[in-house]
Formats: C-alpha cells, structure tokens, sequence
C-alpha cells in the first residue's frame, strides 16, 4: 500500500503545481494542459479506489490511520477536480462573453424613426446607420 499511496501523494502535489500553469498558458495549448489535468486527475481517482482497498485490508492497528491517508488524499483531488472545473467555467463565461461583445461591435444599428419622429438621424438629415465598432454616436434631441 505504501508505495502507491507514496506514487499517488507525489500525482496529487504534481497537479497542484500544473494548475498554475493554466493561468499563464495560451489559448492554443490551454486545452492539452486542462486534458492533462484531467487525466492526471482520472487516474488519481482509479489509485484511490484501489487504495481503500489495500487500507482496509491493514492490520486493525494501522488500519484507521491508513483510512485517514486514504480519505485526505481523495478530499485534495476532490478540490483540485473542482479548481479545474471552475477554471473552465470562467473560461467559457469569458470566451461567451468576448463573442457577444465581438457580436455587438460588428452589428449595424439604424435609427427607430418611425416611433420617435424628429428624433432620430434624419431629423439631422443624415440617415447612416451606427457602428458601434467605431464609438461614434449622434445623440439626437434634447428636452423640448
């Protein structure tokens, strides 16, 4: 039992340390560290099943701090599952995000005239639509 709960400790320290590396990795490598993590984690989550079997086949004076090891070492890769799953939630917020706002910048607008007559860009003379890409907006009438 010792030395796959020694292999597995070492696994666990080892991802700690990759889940660093998503913060600072590109867009094109991103996803090979988050399947690394991924499987890293996967094959932890397999050692531990084996390892509560080994623990539980200890001798009853070893037995419950085997269990103890054991139950520590699930409850860090439980968080790290969850640092990961987090990550990618953020990940894809932002990535959902930069698409509506690329979305929004690439859209035309046009003026409503016909619920606001004289309010609007032909009141100006002008009927160009907006471009919110450019940041440049007509702000048309006033308190009358």
């Amino acid at each position: 039992m010792e030395p796959l709960y020694q292999q597995t400790h070492k696994q666990v320290h080892e991802i700690q340390s990759h889940m660093g590396r998503l913060e600072t990795a590109d867009k094109q490598s991103l996803h090979l560290v988050e399947n690394e993590i991924q499987a890293s984690i996967d094959q932890i989550f397999s050692h531990l099943e084996r390892l509560e079997i080994l623990s539980s086949k200890e001798p009853p004076n070893k037995r419950q701090n085997a269990k103890l090891r054991v139950d520590q070492l699930k409850y860090d890769v439980q968080h790290l599952q969850t640092a990961l799953r987090n990550f990618q939630h953020r990940r894809y917020a932002r990535e959902q995000q930069e698409r509506q706002r690329e979305e929004l910048l690439s859209r035309t607008f046009t003026a409503n005239v016909s619920r606001a007559p004289g309010w609007g860009l032909q009141a100006l003379g002008s009927s160009s639509p907006l471009k919110l890409g450019s940041w440049s907006f007509i702000f048309v009438g006033g308190v009358r």
